[in-house]
């Protein structure tokens, strides 16, 4: 029999797979093989989701809370939702101006399909998450990398900013903490990127999904507290995953101004519906119930970047700035001589040790270690590190 050859739409020439699930999955087969893998790929909390939480999922499933729900969210989520954002964050959104989503990514997702048209430019710092090129291809939009590096903090400033404007210019997407550097955005430095933006009336996604993961006194700041010129123009994006170890959950959310949050109400509506019933009851009790376990965590992450970061100290030819929020470590691989995807196959093959290529966040001298895994497994991990490295010179 002749296999059929399945012709793809022209708009998935250009994407490609994310890298962090490529690197996680391999770690994951060989660890299934038996073979001893110290990762630090993942982008995820190794910790369990807090007692209370799955206690009132389970309670949710016994309630029948099994049926379609609302699009937008359960009433009561998206009312925390609101709560949440004013006592944090110092916002001021009705119920109506949030829509839960399926995790942080469908928020972001659905925002740049309502928000950009074919040819239009969205404005990504460089390092960035991985997804941000992809989102925008996806809307048949043009992503514009801005890179930002350790110069810069490995922020966006304004003048790099402005730098980027043409006349195409309608989004541009901020990431504070950072994935994957782990920086974190002063209050001072989103006033002055926030002049820009409003002056060049661009939109602007704030994805905060890292907030309650920061470090050395850091402040988190939403740029959509800094004014109400740049509130109208802002959409916050955040989730549960992070903070609460809930990434399995899928339960996300965006707040903004009601037109667009009404276009991205009926996009959903189109794709996949209401979010998890039952684990949108997990959230609101994620929300409204104790958060000592969200400190205990953010503590726990804290003891093992300083760990990592020791070690890495000690390794000639890497260095790493200290990160000030998430859980990664960005470091820069230059001096080895090779570029972040043949540095990466090989720490992997050759000593088992599975990092992230800066290359799929848009630094090819850069790679990336996530500490969130047990100390024990980041002992083990960077003494293999310096040894490949040792080999290097």
């Amino acid at each position: 029999m002749v296999p059929v050859l399945a012709r793809l739409a022209d708009r998935f020439s250009q994407i490609q797979p994310s890298a962090t699930l490529v690197i996680t999955a391999k770690a994951r087969a060989l660890q299934a093989q038996g073979v001893d893998v110290c990762s630090f790929g993942a982008g995820e909390p190794d910790f369990d989701t807090p007692a209370h939480i799955r206690d009132a999922a389970k309670r949710a499933l016994d309630q029948g809370k099994t049926r379609y729900g609302p699009v937008a969210g359960e009433p009561a989520l998206r009312r925390a939702i609101a709560h949440k954002l004013h006592q944090d964050n110092g916002l001021t959104y009705n119920p109506d101006q949030i829509l839960v989503t399926n995790g942080g990514k469908q928020a972001i997702y659905n925002l740049t399909q309502v928000l950009l048209n074919p040819g239009d430019e969205m404005i990504i710092p460089a390092p960035y998450w991985v997804s941000y090129p992809e989102m925008a291809r996806l809307a048949g939009a043009v992503p514009v990398i801005v890179p930002a590096g350790a110069a810069e903090g490995y922020k966006l400033t304004p003048d790099l900013l402005r730098a980027a404007l043409t006349p195409r210019s309608r989004l541009v997407a901020l990431n504070s903490p950072n994935n994957p550097t782990g920086a974190v955005y002063s209050r001072e430095e989103l006033a002055a990127l926030a002049e820009v933006i409003v002056a060049a009336g661009l939109w602007v996604i704030s994805d905060e999904i890292y907030e309650k993961l920061i470090y050395d006194g850091s402040e988190h700041v939403s740029i959509a507290a800094l004014g109400p010129e740049i509130f109208e123009r802002t959409l916050v994006c955040s989730g549960f995953a992070k903070a609460y170890a809930m990434t399995g959950w899928r339960v996300g959310f965006v707040a903004g101004p009601k037109p667009i949050i009404d276009a991205a109400i009926t996009l959903e509506g189109h794709s996949t519906s209401n979010v998890c019933t039952f684990a949108q009851y997990g959230a609101l009790a994620a929300l409204e119930g104790p958060q000592d376990e969200v400190e205990q965590m953010r503590q726990v992450f804290g003891q093992r970047r300083d760990a990592m970061l020791e070690h890495l100290r000690h390794m000639p030819g890497l260095y790493a700035c200290q990160p000030q929020g998430a859980f990664y470590v960005f470091i820069d691989i230059r001096e080895t001589g090779l570029d972040s995807q043949v540095f990466c196959e090989r720490l992997l093959d050759e000593f088992k040790v599975a990092a992230v290529p800066g290359a799929a966040f848009g630094d090819d001298h850069h790679i990336r270690l996530s500490y969130a895994t047990d100390l024990a497994t980041i002992e083990r991990g960077m003494n293999r590190l310096a040894t490949f490295v040792q080999g290097l010179a």
